[in-house]
């Protein structure tokens, strides 16, 4: 029961952000749960059930999606073949990195980059949360304060239920003064089977959405870092960054044939890890398999479209929180910044990170052109400019570090 109630956690976590994906960009919610479900399956599989983390929709791949909808005329089917080749490229880097080897892809990853990435993934995400909330400011602030106090002043099980009380809390709170809609739940009906689509290939969609991934990478490694920094593992040694990128890449392209968006590693499920301090991979299984039977379970579906959006944007507050918190113990921890160039890549990847989602938002475009359709900006843009930064400014360590390998390497005589 104590698991069930943990995987139910999960569950409340990636739903809004899950299900948020296929609203913005015209796929079918059930189906985009049900993808979420079999995507983390196979991760889970690829990386031999080590890495506590849940698959979801991807926001990434939003604009690039609904480029490619514009393009053919509102035929989704398209977008599903762009997103199977882009599944197919994660699968191909994944190679890569086996052969190349994780410490030559890791040293390009030091904690002034990670951490200030993930940090930057935090802050990014909390306007958003911010923007939620303001939806009822009151009942925001309530469940926000509820899953705080429980937090702080909670011991043992209650401690890791605090923010299935705090929503359900909220919920109770919101349905005694009418602003739930429970239109959602009367109209679903009570067993359906998920609409899936097979896609359509074509050139110029595969040239819209498969060079999201260089773009999206960045962020799956900000990701792997971030969970195995909560765990206190290092998940791109054991199992390894290459079967991390396998599973992400297998789940999106199962996703891309189903008709689903593409799948990403969730932060909202590490910030809950974080919380809960309960890291057990199984337990993601198991909300895998309640994403699946919720895909095909009307009613309960739209039970869970039913909570208020301020509701979930209280709790996404302090998820969101979580991940900031989360980078900037990876810099502190590391002791990096007394080195005064990290200090420069820090504040540069800050910087770009935050300052063109801000530009974006104003309509202004800063970025990297991939092509005609796809420009790199945002996090993307900031781990770019700080992987190369931290190579040019800390170039003497890398070059100390290919020394002392290449003694190691030699043969001893005598």
């Amino acid at each position: 029961m104590k698991k069930t109630i943990l995987s139910l956690q999960h569950l409340l976590a990636m739903f809004g952000a899950t299900v948020l994906v296929p609203i913005l960009t015209g796929f079918n919610p059930s189906v985009a749960i049900f993808c979420a479900g079999i995507g983390t399956l196979i991760f889970h599989f690829c990386t031999e059930g080590k890495v506590p983390v849940f698959l979801g929709s991807s926001f990434a791949f939003i604009p690039v999606i609904l480029a490619a909808k514009e393009a053919f005329n509102g035929d989704l089917a398209y977008a599903q073949g762009g997103i199977v080749v882009a599944g197919m490229m994660y699968v191909i880097m994944s190679f890569v990195v086996r052969v190349v080897g994780v410490e030559k892809i890791r040293k390009y990853f030091p904690a002034q980059v990670t951490g200030a990435m993930i940090a930057v993934i935090g802050l990014n995400l909390l306007p958003t949360a911010l923007d939620m909330a303001s939806n009822n400011m009151l009942i925001g602030c309530i469940t926000l304060g509820i899953a705080l106090g429980i937090n702080k002043f909670a011991k043992g099980f209650i401690k890791q239920l605090g923010i299935l009380i705090a929503v359900i809390t909220g919920y109770v709170i919101c349905l005694a003064t009418g602003l739930v809609d429970t239109r959602t739940i009367a109209e679903a009906s009570l067993f359906a089977i998920p609409q899936f689509t097979l896609p359509k290939f074509s050139f110029e969609a595969v040239v819209i959405v498969a060079p999201v991934v260089l773009a999206v990478f960045m962020e799956h490694v900000g990701d792997m870092t971030t969970n195995g920094a909560v765990v206190g593992k290092n998940f791109l040694q054991n199992p390894g960054l290459n079967k991390t990128l396998l599973g992400d890449g297998l789940a999106t392209i199962v996703a891309g044939f189903l008709g689903g968006p593409a799948n990403t590693t969730y932060g909202e499920n590490t910030a809950v890890l974080a919380l809960t301090k309960n890291y057990d991979p199984a337990l993601l299984r198991r909300t895998a398999l309640f994403a699946i039977a919720l895909a095909c379970i009307g009613k309960f579906g739209g039970f869970l479209q039913s909570i208020p959006t301020a509701v979930m944007g209280g709790i996404s507050i302090l998820l969101f929180s979580m991940i900031t918190f989360v980078g900037c113990k990876t810099v502190k921890d590391s002791n990096c910044i007394q080195n005064k160039n990290n200090i420069v890549i820090i504040v540069a990847i800050m910087v770009i990170g935050l300052g063109t989602t801000y530009l974006s938002n104003k309509g202004i475009v800063i970025g990297i052109p991939v092509t005609e359709s796809v420009t790199i900006t945002g996090l993307s843009l900031a781990a770019i400019v700080g992987i190369i930064l931290n190579r040019i400014l800390n170039n003497k360590e890398f070059r100390n570090s290919e020394k002392e390998k290449s003694k190691i390497l030699q043969p001893s005589i005598g």
